[in-house]
């Protein structure tokens, strides 16, 4: 807030006007307990005869009582039709405070006021902060104790803002009803039902998802749906406390679970409505994210009517980074949106409206409401599709933390291994290239290193199919910022091409040749991969070591054989092996004319049979570890993996790799 500022100055207030309401509370506790102790004078006296809920205040029709609450007793609190008729508004937390319902008796203590509006009779009562509740009787206690168990509900008017600013389309507002081919996130209830046996029956469709925050309140809306346009389809990974939202609104810290008896991932939609206000939707759990792809193909860019929310959280900027960088990407809007107080006609420049600063979390009341989607709904005018771009067009970008979303061929995967941190939860790096960086083109690589965070969630089928064989892959929403791709929560990554993208007149064609690798130059970098070429100049004898594997499986830990002790077994196969292959793993010294002035160290790994590994064959053949063998051996174009490049001393380290 503004140093001296409106709002910093109405913050203090605020501030001691709830510490004035929580000692006089406080007292009044003291009060009560102490006897002889005789109410102030100036003190209101009514009875509850109807309440409701405007605008998340509670407004109570009641009747003035005149005797004073120590000779007021249960038969003298009858309705007396002389005693005047009074509107009593409540505060939200002076409502929560009192729980008060019809018939009960409130005693309001100054400095209460009293309004006088023109062409009514009715007087209103404002500024109750100091209010409590009379016990009648002497059980009164025990029966407050049983109605603090079961919650009244109290009905509530809905204000539209057009009916506030008497805007000519109020028709057009209060009667807009949802058409047969949308998406319904309301149960299905049967024409012949009486709303009355429903209360989930909406009575009206709004607009607006602010209007409703604020008028049914942070505990959810039942009474009518409001009507969005679904942005994104994505899903989130299940943490404690929000595996089950009935228990409440936990901190959502702890990391994902990988038990397959609860549910690993949530389903979440990115909204937005007509004026422009976003929200994610928290809908039902699932077990993985196997149905992500059919969701995103049917749901996205159509209408859904939201009923049976609750709002689990009001984020901002500052709170949700990722989300609200996806927002950012779909801001401004490509249509013009409706602007709050002004007539539907009267259209505000796109340019001049500002990015949404603060987004609720929404999430369905436990298991009351479902998601039906009919595919023949048209595609809103609103709906912004993932961009689509080359990859060269994406690394001369400018900005940062910027979503963006590509084609690219994956060519190599790898999963970190530093630390002791569980499979689950560890990075993925991809290595990708696209037919935009395969061609020659200055001071560009010709593949670029994607990572995969732990936080974003892959299905079944993406993850078996990047682990057998190079797909084409689709990256929708990822995260561009410091020269690096980053895939976090609410990126998508699917195998086939949505059917709706924005191409921007981006390269989409599929690779025909063979994919070519940079090779290694003084440009390297580190976790990266690249083609390699040289001389064989030593061999590290020290950590050279071979082992048998099996011939058939490949299975590297083999036994003795019970029967015969110089026989191996195979565990995998239950079968006696009678020719192992032994494999090797060595480290090789290469001079590289790339990298003339660095020292150039490629590891040899077991599972390689090709490129280095034919060295590595002659040695077992001559079964020693000859190194004159091998030294000035040339050797021809290696794909390898970089782990790292050190100036001081100049040092390349290096793995050979086979690509996918």
């Amino acid at each position: 807030l503004r140093r001296g500022g409106l709002a910093e100055r109405l913050c203090r207030l605020q501030n001691r006007e709830r510490s004035a309401i929580s000692f006089w509370r406080h007292q009044c506790i003291s009060d009560t307990k102490t006897s002889g102790k005789k109410h102030k004078s100036g003190v209101l006296i009514v009875k509850i005869l109807e309440m409701c809920e405007e605008c998340t205040i509670q407004v109570a029709v009641c009747q003035q009582l005149e005797q004073t609450p120590a000779t007021l007793s249960p038969g003298d609190a009858a309705v007396n039709a002389g005693e005047p008729i009074l509107k009593v508004l409540f505060a939200r937390e002076t409502a929560a405070h009192l729980k008060s319902r019809p018939q009960d008796v409130i005693l309001i203590h100054p400095p209460w006021q009293k309004l006088l509006l023109k062409n009514t009779d009715v007087p209103v009562i404002m500024n109750t902060y100091f209010s409590q509740k009379v016990l009648l009787s002497e059980h009164s206690e025990t029966g407050e104790k049983a109605y603090s168990l079961t919650k009244m509900p109290i009905r509530k008017n809905v204000i539209s803002l057009a009916q506030t600013f008497r805007l000519d389309d109020l028709g057009d507002a209060l009667h807009q009803e949802p058409s047969e081919n949308q998406v319904a996130c309301a149960p299905q209830i049967p024409n012949n039902c009486d709303s009355k046996q429903h209360p989930l029956v909406p009575s009206a469709v709004n607009d607006s998802l602010l209007e409703m925050v604020e008028s049914q309140g942070a505990v959810g809306w039942r009474e009518v749906q409001v009507r969005v346009v679904i942005q994104r389809v994505y899903c989130l990974p299940a943490r404690e406390g929000s595996r089950s939202y009935v228990q409440g609104n936990k901190p959502l810290a702890a990391p994902p679970t990988m038990n397959s008896d609860l549910p690993n991932v949530r389903l979440c939609l990115l909204v937005q409505d007509a004026y422009g206000m976003f929200s994610e939707v928290q809908l039902q759990s699932l077990s993985s994210a196997d149905d992500v792809e059919q969701y995103c193909r049917r749901w996205e860019g159509r209408f859904c009517c939201l009923a049976g929310m609750k709002i689990l959280q009001r984020t901002t900027r500052g709170r949700a980074l990722g989300l609200f960088s996806l927002i950012d990407s779909l801001w401004p809007p490509v249509v013009p949106v409706k602007v709050p107080g002004q007539t539907q006609g009267s259209e505000m420049m796109i340019k001049e409206l500002p990015p949404p600063s603060f987004c609720y979390i929404l999430a369905v009341q436990s298991s009351e409401i479902d998601v039906e989607v009919d595919e023949e709904e048209q595609i809103s005018h609103l709906y912004q599709p993932p961009a689509v771009r080359g990859l060269k067009d994406i690394l001369q970008m400018d900005g940062c933390n910027e979503r963006c979303s590509f084609w690219a061929r994956v060519l190599y995967l790898r999963l970190q291994t530093k630390g002791h941190v569980p499979i689950n939860q560890r990075e993925i790096w991809l290595f990708v290239t696209d037919t935009t960086l395969q061609n020659v083109v200055p001071r560009m690589p010709r593949v670029v290193g994607v990572t995969v965070a732990a936080s974003c969630v892959l299905s079944t089928e993406i993850s078996e199919a990047l682990s057998v064989a190079s797909q084409r892959v689709f990256f929708k929403d990822a995260l561009w910022g410091n020269g690096r791709i980053i895939c976090v929560e609410r990126t998508v990554l699917l195998l086939q091409k949505p059917l709706l993208c924005s191409a921007a007149g981006a390269d989409l064609s599929e690779l025909t040749g063979p994919v070519r690798l940079d090779e290694l130059d003084s440009t390297t970098q580190a976790n990266s991969i690249c083609a390699l070429r040289g001389t064989v100049v030593g061999v590290n004898e020290r950590t050279a070591f071979s082992w048998p594997t099996c011939d058939r499986c490949g299975n590297g830990k083999l036994e003795l054989c019970p029967q015969d002790r110089e026989l191996l077994y195979c565990n995998q196969c239950s079968e006696v092996v009678v020719s192992p292959v032994l494999k090797m793993q060595l480290e090789v010294f290469l001079s590289c004319p790339s990298r003339s002035q660095s020292t150039v160290k490629v590891k040899v790994q077991h599972e390689m049979s090709c490129g280095l590994f034919v060295l590595i064959n002659v040695l077992l053949s001559l079964q020693s570890y000859e190194v004159q063998s091998v030294l000035g051996k040339e050797v021809g174009l290696l794909n390898c993996y970089v782990h790292a490049v050190t100036s001081r001393p100049n040092c390349v380290g290096l793995e050979e790799i086979v690509l996918l």
